[in-house]
């Protein structure tokens, strides 16, 4: 089951990610930031269970920073 569960917020991250390669998504959009602070979120937890603290710093690091843009996207 944690397999299903980082697959989906693997895909997450990975969506956002070709959205804005093909040039559907900007950076700065709704949709490209919610994918990746959903999915950063969600490998979070999945590291902190698993015990691999490389992988949850650079989630929860992923999270914070797609998190603080946006807060700053609904303050603008």
């Amino acid at each position: 089951m944690i397999q299903l569960i980082s697959l989906a917020g693997a895909a997450l991250i990975l969506g956002a990610f070709a959205m804005q390669q093909f040039g559907r998504w900007k950076p700065g959009d709704a949709g490209y930031l919610w994918c990746n602070f959903l999915g950063s979120a969600v490998l979070t937890v999945v590291a902190w269970v698993e015990r691999q603290w490389g992988f949850l710093l650079l989630e929860a690091a992923w999270a914070a920073v797609s998190l603080r843009s946006l807060l700053r996207r609904t303050t603008d």
